[in-house]
């Protein structure tokens, strides 16, 4: 080959090398002291949950983590074009600030949503602006716009404000009852119906029917959460009890969907992701959470399975000879109202986990989380599976959930976060 070519083919190589490295340093910088611009409206999002009066109880907190983050992943990768888009994809120069972006659609997305905190939305998206050259927060501004503009229009008609229809069973032996003391009627009842975000229906991972009331396995799991499930079980460890009360909270930030959250926050600063890395993390996680909590709900309503609180009261209506009724059993921590086959703890914690382990490729990441507002509790964790696993036995330890439940409740989480991670956001080919 002619030498002289050769060498003008490299050079035009180093030249498109740079311009594109450059367009990543733009797009990635942020100045000194400044907030992560995803973990800012993730930190936003969480303080607005938490405040009184902002989000209804009927929903989900999780479907608007689900809408703000797959806008702000749209809007960054409209810029960027590394991923197939969530929804949306906005022809865009790329000089377009990926920042200003990702904070405009985390903006609007959020006034959509709470409108009555615009006046705090906008004054985090004017830090989130600072120090943005004036002609690339513009055309970042109006690629966030659109993104989210078109994802608050899909999700408005997603069913999540329908009507929760009644739930109600006949008391027949292994049918769910209100369970005491609360004895409150079902609730999320019309989760089942809502628009998924990325599976094709909350049937299409549904886990088989529970064990029969008749079977060994119904009997041991109902003898095991028997036994380390009572408010005054003798063989629950302080640390067992500790793990139930912390994972139980559910009205605060130790809440589920916060401390997953908080665990993907904690990985992606420990390993230095770029913006558009972290929006596509961040998505992920949410929708995989979302759409697998969804099955379970799907799941509990179709089975109608009592809790163990009933199961164990009830246990001579049971059929099976290798279980003893305890008229007054109690648990340690209250039964959530609604029926127990499948976990949704377990499915919660093992969806996070199976996205965490595909996105950096392996799940022995070793990580620690501080429980606020539960004593300031800190654990240390192996890998996001082992926490996951905690998760779920908090249920078993708290009374509240055969382990039959979690078994399939993580057979749940771990389908629906390998299809997610497997169709939704994937790397393209070819970077335009």
């Amino acid at each position: 080959m002619n030498p002289k070519l050769l060498l003008k083919g490299f050079l035009v190589l180093a030249i498109l090398i740079c311009t594109q490295t450059h367009v990543w340093a733009l797009n990635n910088h942020q100045p000194a002291m400044q907030e992560e611009v995803i973990l800012q409206w993730n930190r936003v999002l969480m303080e607005t949950i938490l405040t009184p009066g902002q989000h209804p109880a009927t929903i989900m907190p999780v479907r608007s983590y689900s809408i703000m983050h797959a806008a702000m992943f749209d809007a960054v990768n409209s810029i960027d074009g590394s991923h197939t888009p969530y929804l949306t994809d906005v022809p865009g120069s790329q000089n377009a600030s990926v920042q200003a972006a990702a904070a405009q659609a985390a903006r609007d997305v959020l006034v959509g949503l709470y409108p009555t905190r615009i006046a705090v939305f906008d004054a985090e998206l004017a830090v989130s602006l600072q120090g943005i050259e004036e002609y690339r927060a513009q055309q970042g501004i109006r690629v966030g716009q659109i993104v989210a503009e078109r994802i608050l229009a899909v999700r408005a008609t997603d069913g999540w404000n329908a009507p929760p229809p009644a739930y109600v069973l006949p008391a027949t032996p292994g049918n769910w009852q209100p369970v005491p003391p609360a004895n409150a009627a079902a609730t999320f009842t019309h989760y089942p119906s809502v628009l998924p975000f990325a599976i094709t229906s909350p049937g299409q991972f549904a886990p088989g029917p529970p064990p029969s009331l008749t079977s060994a396995q119904y009997a041991a799991d109902l003898n095991e959460v028997k036994e380390i499930g009572s408010a005054s079980s003798v063989t629950r460890t302080a640390d067992q009890t500790q793990v139930a009360r912390l994972w139980a909270n559910v009205g605060t930030p130790t809440n589920f969907l916060f401390v997953w959250n908080n665990v993907a926050r904690t990985v992606s600063e420990a390993r230095s992701l770029s913006t558009v890395e972290r929006a596509r993390l961040f998505a992920l996680t949410n929708i995989a959470l979302h759409d697998a909590l969804q099955v379970t709900f799907a799941s509990k309503f179709h089975y109608g399975l009592w809790r163990p609180l009933t199961a164990i009261r009830r246990a001579d209506e049971d059929g099976n000879t290798n279980t003893v009724s305890d008229p007054e059993w109690l648990s340690l921590i209250p039964s959530p109202p609604y029926p127990s086959y499948a976990g949704n703890m377990s499915a919660i914690g093992t969806s996070q986990s199976t996205i965490l382990a595909q996105f950096f490729g392996r799940d022995d990441i070793s990580f620690q989380h501080t429980w606020a507002g539960a004593g300031g509790a800190t654990r240390s964790y192996a890998g996001f599976s082992v926490m996951a696993d905690e998760q779920a036995r908090a249920r078993v330890y708290g009374g509240i959930h055969f382990t039959f439940d979690n078994v399939a409740g993580q057979s749940v989480g771990r389908n629906v976060a390998n299809y997610i991670f497997s169709n939704v956001m994937r790397p393209r080919q070819c970077v335009r």
